[in-house]
């Protein structure tokens, strides 16, 4: 029986170490050199995976003088902890969380050979750095901008935004995919962006001027509690991220009442169920 076990265990071990590596299929990757202040990531190296530069979350944080980081198992996160940030990674999503405010990383978060990888500009945002990239020699540069750590979601954000943003996305997209929501909050801040549309977020949902603009609103499910993922692309919105300046319209063809969007504005894009129009 024991030597039976012995196979069993090694075997179990790779299954284990294949899992950690979570590089996708088919990605395009290559080690780059990642410094700051004269100090660079060597152990284990920085990536370079389908064009953006990820970095190993610890080995990044002590580079920058933090050493309290921790892991969660059961929720696949990685919590950074010090005076003046709390920041956290969970792996699979696409974005880290500062601060209580959320930055988009564009490519998940990974585990690769049991270590949690980050895209790097969201958390140069976080620590209040610059990123400064060197094509010909594959490697970042980052400095530090001035800022100090990322200001709180609450002194960031401006609260009543936040709220009607979150609420209407998630009356429209509740079920759709992230950026799907993303791409719903962009719709309405291009709205307030436009001077054929009221300059506030409130406004642009209630706006009437040539009828209801926004189902939620007249059906009062613009005022159900956001969910969680909602209230999360209303802060990625709101930091500037924007998959398109503009998309002005969206629908669902499969449970519209009307296509005269799809008959009269410039077709854009599709996420989930919502085509989008400018």
């Amino acid at each position: 029986m024991k030597r039976r076990i012995l196979p069993l265990v090694m075997a179990a071990m790779l299954l284990v170490a294949v899992a950690a590596f979570l590089i996708p299929s088919g990605a395009a990757t290559r080690e780059i050199r990642v410094s700051y202040n004269g100090k660079e990531i060597t152990n284990p190296k920085s990536l370079l995976i389908n064009s953006v530069t990820y970095v190993p979350l610890r080995a990044f944080s002590e580079m920058m003088g933090v050493y309290n980081i921790t892991w969660n198992q059961n929720t696949q996160t990685a919590a950074i902890s010090t005076n003046g940030l709390q920041l956290s990674a969970k792996v699979g999503t696409l974005y880290i969380t500062a601060n209580d405010r959320c930055f988009y990383t564009v490519e998940k978060i990974l585990n690769i050979g049991g270590r949690v990888y980050v895209p790097v500009r969201p958390l140069a945002r976080a620590f209040g750095l610059d990123v400064h990239w060197d094509g010909a020699a594959y490697s970042v540069k980052l400095t530090s901008n001035g800022s100090g750590y990322c200001k709180s979601g609450s002194t960031y954000y401006d609260s009543d935004s936040l709220y009607w943003l979150s609420r209407i996305i998630s009356a429209e997209a509740e079920v759709e995919p992230l950026l799907g929501k993303i791409a719903v909050g962009n719709v309405v801040l291009n709205r307030v962006a436009s001077r054929d549309y009221p300059n506030s977020v409130y406004g642009v949902i209630f706006d009437r001027k040539n009828g209801t603009q926004f189902t939620p609103a007249a059906t009062g499910t613009i005022y159900n509690t956001p969910s969680r993922e909602s209230v999360v692309a209303a802060k990625i919105c709101l930091e500037g991220y924007s998959l398109s300046d503009e998309i002005l319209f969206f629908f669902n063809p499969k449970i519209a009442t009307t296509s005269w969007i799809a008959r009269n504005r410039p077709y854009v894009m599709t996420i989930g169920n919502h085509e989008f129009y400018k």
